[in-house]
């Protein structure tokens, strides 16, 4: 009984683990997305008419 409970508590762990990992990947490529797509706005700033 013990050893099945270790079990899945093995697999939530890595399951926990796994999504950490994607979400922080996941946050960091999206953050140099932002950046870089903020840069180009302000470098094309000038050529904005109204």
């Amino acid at each position: 009984m013990e050893e099945r409970v270790y079990k899945v508590m093995k697999g939530a762990g890595a399951a926990n683990i796994a999504v950490g990992v994607t979400t922080l990947i996941v946050g960091i490529v999206s953050g140099i997305l932002l950046i870089i797509t903020g840069a180009k706005l302000i470098v094309g700033k000038s050529k904005i008419l109204f």
